[in-house]
């Protein structure tokens, strides 16, 4: 069979050629011209072949079509389906991606174990030989007897065996590594990965196959390979985590059947990923007393609050330029907040090192955690510790007003749930109940809570 003849098209006007140069002819723009197949079928012909398919397609009203729940299938791992939104989708396709050796395919072949004998599965290894994989499964001690696998990186022989097969789960590991025979570029490359997700994702459609695609990650955290492989598909997972620690994090960034931000909590031990069902328990840390510069807060992770410790050190600084150094939130933040602080509040850091960690390697984007970070940072200067019971959640504006967050009393019956009996919070959090267990302070502005820091 004659290869399919290819050309060169523009990611940002979609000009053609007929070979790849450095800068697009047509927008000037550089780097831009990705392999893509020709199109051999003149306009005339293709009208002709889907004129009768426009005669009988009919549209459908949106008032006449039946609402109905997408069926899930349940993979048995809770974190799993935390983040997927309640389970796999017949026809979805999910990406993951994460960092060489996280734990994806660890991940992977123990949901597929688990929901083995309930549901057809296929592991399509294009990665690891079956020898490696059947190793990793009798260390992990898992029942893989109902797991079919297949170890291969053609892409036309892949969509065959799914075909004829017609399993209900199928993963691909990875997509990086599968080709089509109708390009002539290398697996990995950005026409490769585009064409062979794409593939697979309408196979996915037509049959109602769950399919899985394990994705590799470059040097700054995005998936490898051009960024609409992540608009192809209808679910983009992240799996993270510190090489040097035991505990690893699965986030949903996108998700079309359920919501997204969700976190997933999992401890990487010698039998595999254990499900970890307090993750707050990760992010607090145990000291044997009170210390200075330590806050806890709350914080939203899709629809589980978490208690996260958040860690300042403020001390003198020995050089010209202060440093602010933040590890796990945003650092021009940072420096706002401490604008904030000296502005409202008469606390000056100009002349010290500012220091902030979330606890447990856990990454923070939401303003809610601002009056702990300022908190934190004055009880380090001040070398006055907060009680340790106390919890702390706002987020402080530039007029120094602390205004409300989301989900307020979902995350004081959390702290509570956990043992906290104090909790500073936006005076528009403040429950008209009272939470059993927790006394909860309301204030409108940063100086109002810094008065009641000193008075507990």
């Amino acid at each position: 069979m004659a290869k399919a003849k290819t050309i060169y098209t523009c990611t940002e006007c979609g000009g053609a050629e007929p070979k790849w140069q450095g800068q697009c002819p047509s927008c000037l723009a550089w780097n831009t011209l990705v392999e893509g197949i020709a199109e051999t079928a003149s306009t005339s012909a293709i009208a002709s072949r889907y004129a009768p398919l426009a005669e009988t397609a009919g549209l459908q009203k949106l008032s006449e079509i039946e609402a109905a729940e997408v069926p899930r299938q349940p993979t048995g791992v809770s974190e799993f389906d935390r983040v997927l939104g309640g389970g796999l989708v017949p026809g979805g396709v999910v990406l993951i991606g994460g960092d060489p050796g996280i734990g994806k395919s660890t991940l992977l072949l123990q949901t597929l174990c688990h929901i083995g004998n309930a549901r057809k599965a296929i592991y399509v290894s294009g990665e690891e030989s079956p020898q490696q994989i059947a190793m990793r499964a009798k260390r992990l001690g898992l029942d893989a007897s109902q797991i079919s696998l297949l170890a291969e990186i053609n892409l036309e022989k892949i969509i065959s065996i799914l075909q004829v097969h017609k399993p209900d789960i199928a993963v691909i590991d990875s997509i990086q590594t599968v080709y089509s025979e109708a390009l002539q570029s290398a697996p990995g490359s950005v026409a490769q990965v585009r064409e062979c997700s794409a593939q697979l994702t309408r196979l996915a459609k037509q049959a109602g196959i769950s399919v899985i695609l394990v994705g590799h990650v470059t040097k700054d955290g995005a998936i490898a390979g051009p960024r609409v492989l992540e608009h192809i598909v209808d679910t983009v997972l992240y799996f993270e985590g510190d090489q040097n620690s035991s505990f690893r994090l699965i986030r949903a960034f996108k998700n079309r059947f359920g919501a997204v931000n969700e976190l997933g909590v999992f401890a990487m031990t010698e039998k595999g990923l254990r499900e970890v069902t307090n993750p707050s328990a990760l992010f607090l840390s145990h000291h044997s007393e009170q210390v200075a510069g330590s806050c806890i807060t709350v914080t939203m992770e899709g629809t589980r609050p978490l208690l996260i410790e958040i860690q300042a050190l403020v001390d003198e600084a020995h050089a010209p330029n202060p440093k602010r150094l933040c590890v796990g939130l945003e650092q021009n933040r940072l420096a706002m907040l401490l604008a904030v602080l000296h502005r409202h509040a008469g606390v000056a850091c100009f002349d010290q090192d500012v220091f902030i960690n979330a606890v447990g390697g856990v990454r923070i984007s939401e303003p809610a955690v601002d009056l702990a970070v300022l908190l934190s940072i004055v009880s380090s200067l001040k070398n006055n510790p907060l009680d340790n019971k106390l919890i702390v959640f706002g987020e402080v504006g530039l007029a120094g007003e602390v205004r409300p967050v989301q989900r307020g009393q979902e995350r004081l019956k959390e702290a509570a749930k956990l043992g906290f009996t104090k909790a500073i919070v936006p005076k528009a959090n403040v429950p008209k109940q009272r939470i059993a267990g927790i006394e909860v302070i309301g204030v409108e502005r940063l100086e109002q809570a810094l008065a009641k820091v000193r008075d507990l």
